[in-house]
Formats: structure tokens, C-alpha cells, sequence
């Protein structure tokens, strides 16, 4: 898998039902310590609610998955806030929805209904993005050329991830792997064949945003 779609931003989400409410706190994380970082944060913030139920999906192709009712009946909480990002395609996300009881039984349906939602309105604020695999390329320059030539390989749409300063300034460009070749071009032609740029590896690298 070379691409793979996440949220574009940190967003919340809330539903009411029946004097219940239920906040969804959608993050992007990259690993399942910060996931699980995140609802024992929320947990400290909002010590007077009663549940924190929490879902969350992992890697490019989606291969952590997991899910916790914190204390609803099983099944009504965390395993319909998972399928709602399965639904929706996205990985690299915790969910965290925290309820406050608002005194009536929501019975099972209602509790599937109110949490899948939760996690619905949060994901319609954060809105997606989509994740590429590119090749790392390491280019090396005179202080006299780096400026223009950065310059110009940005307004040809070449993404530089990095700049860093020493005795020469090092240019740390991303690309798909079938322009790599368009890239090493355009580097020996803003440089007059002096520098080329260097494999050093694969980077997931953020695309432009998608429907918010």
C-alpha cells in the first residue's frame, strides 16, 4: 500500500439524546501509546463523566484496530464508534467519546445510535487527507546556489521537507517513486548537471487536504 487516507485535523463532535450527552474527541495519532495516552488524558479533563469509550485504527492499511466500551453494555459503544471509521476509510485516528449519563436508559440501540454519531459529527469537522509513499532525496548545495534553486524546485511542485545549514546546505526532497527520475532531472537542470540527489529512504508524507 503506497497511500492511505487520515483526517486532515483534530476535531470534536457532540449529540444529546435524552439528557444524555456525548462528546467525541477525534485525534490523529501514530501510535497506540498515544491513543491510549489520549483517553487517560480525557478521562483527568472530564473526571465527572461517566464513560470514556474509545476506538481507534492504526498504519497504513488499517492493521490495529481496537475498540472499548469503558462500561456500557458490550457492543454498544466502542464496536460502533470502530465501524464508523472503517466506514469512513480512515486510519491513523483515535476516537474517544465521553458520555455524561443524563438520568434515562438509552437501551442498546440508542447507545449504538448516540456513540456512532458522536464519532460521525467529529469526523465531519476534522475532515481527510490523503497519505503518500515517497522517496527521500538528500541534495547537497553551494550556499550561492541553494536559494534559487530550492526555490525553483518548489514552484515546480517538487516537495522539500527540510533545509539544513552547514558548510553546504542540504535539501531533503520527497517524491513517488515513478518521479523520482522527473525530479533528478529537474535537479541537474536548475544546477547545470553540478548536483544530483541522493536516495535515503521512504517518508509518509501528507497530500492536500480532501472534503472538510
Amino acid at each position: 500500500m503506497t497511500t492511505y487516507v487520515t483526517v486532515a485535523r483534530d476535531a470534536t463532535g457532540e449529540v444529546e439524546d435524552r439528557g444524555s450527552r456525548f462528546l467525541c474527541t477525534l485525534r490523529r495519532v501514530a501510535e497506540e501509546d498515544e491513543a491510549r495516552a489520549l483517553v487517560a488524558s480525557l478521562r483527568r479533563e472530564h473526571w465527572d463523566a461517566r464513560h470514556h469509550c474509545s476506538a481507534f485504527v492504526l498504519g497504513p492499511g488499517g492493521a490495529v484496530q481496537r475498540s472499548s466500551d469503558d462500561g456500557e453494555p458490550a457492543g454498544t459503544a466502542g464496536a460502533p464508534m470502530l465501524d464508523v471509521l472503517r466506514g469512513a476509510g480512515v486510519s491513523d485516528v483515535a476516537a474517544v467519546v465521553t458520555r455524561w449519563f443524563g438520568g434515562t436508559l438509552l437501551g442498546a440501540g440508542g447507545l449504538v445510535r448516540a456513540y456512532g454519531d458522536a464519532v460521525r459529527a467529529a469526523l465531519a469537522e476534522a475532515g481527510t487527507l490523503r497519505r503518500a509513499l515517497f522517496t527521500e532525496l538528500a541534495l547537497d548545495l553551494d550556499h550561492a546556489d541553494a536559494g534559487r534553486v530550492e526555490g525553483e524546485l518548489r514552484s515546480r511542485g517538487v516537495t522539500v521537507l527540510e533545509t539544513a545549514y552547514d558548510a553546504r546546505v542540504r535539501l531533503l526532497l520527497a517524491a513517488p517513486a515513478d518521479e523520482v527520475v522527473r525530479v533528478v532531472e529537474m535537479v541537474a537542470a536548475a544546477t547545470g548537471g553540478a548536483s544530483v540527489p541522493e536516495p535515503v529512504g521512504e517518508r509518509w508524507v501528507d497530500l492536500d487536504a480532501g472534503a472538510s
